[in-house]
């Protein structure tokens, strides 16, 4: 892994891509940011949660899956009406209403609640049309995304927790496909923790691997080799 200023980058084969992004998960878990309640906030958590969805996962391809949630997260926001939960339809039919009980007003001699009324109606009419052009756009810039974009730029990932993007490097005859991986913590504070914690998991596998290494009898039992011959006690040299 390579560490720098623009954030934690690997160089490798899918399965090093996979397991970055596992790291990086586990020491944003470590630091507590998965957890509400913690200093960090509801809002770095729902970030993380975010993330946690769109990390390459181990039985994921580049072209389908991370390029699909990549223009998921890449889409235009919700306007108010999504946010209530209303579509353009709904919008519309609220609309109506509203511009009929202004009438009614008008006719009942309360002009103060029929002009109420109907900036109401202007209002839904608007959020329709917001919401409409919302969704076309979406649907435009899926279809330019994945079969467009991701040929020309990396497969990317930002929020306000991370920033993150994946390229897909040269394809070697012998090592097939490699991928260069970028993840960059955006709170610099949380990111020398996670940068902390990265340095104990390194330390952490090199003392496994030394201590496996030492422990030479262990591994001829699970490799189910001879161990080598005692000395016998009779085959002592002698002088004549």
């Amino acid at each position: 892994m390579e560490e720098s200023i623009s954030g934690f980058k690997v160089r490798g084969d899918w399965g090093d891509v996979v397991e970055h992004g596992e790291r990086i998960t586990r020491a944003l878990r470590d630091a507590g940011v998965h957890d509400p309640a913690h200093d960090y906030g509801a809002s770095l958590t729902r970030a993380f949660n975010d993330w946690e969805e769109w990390r390459p996962k181990a039985h994921e391809t580049l072209e389908s899956d991370v390029s699909e949630k990549t223009a998921d997260q890449a889409s235009v926001e919700e306007g108010k009406g999504e946010k209530a939960g209303k579509g353009p339809d709904e919008d519309i039919k609220t609309a109506g209403e509203k511009l009929s009980e202004s009438y009614e007003q008008l006719e009942e001699d309360d002009p103060g609640a029929a002009v109420d009324n109907w900036k109401e109606s202007i209002d839904y009419v608007a959020r329709a049309a917001d919401s409409a052009g919302r969704k076309a756009l979406r649907r435009v810039e899926d279809t330019v995304y994945q079969n467009v974009m991701t040929q020309l730029a990396p497969y990317y990932f930002d929020n306000e927790l991370i920033s993150a993007n994946i390229q897909q490097s040269a394809r070697g005859a012998d090592n097939g496909e490699q991928f260069v991986f970028e993840v960059n913590v955006n709170d610099d504070v949380l990111k020398d923790d996670v940068s902390d914690r990265l340095a104990e998991m390194d330390e952490e596998i090199d003392r496994w691997h030394v201590e496996v290494e030492k422990d030479t009898d262990a591994a001829e039992a699970i490799e189910g080799a001879e161990p080598p011959p005692k000395p016998d006690d009779n085959s002592k040299s002698t002088t004549n």
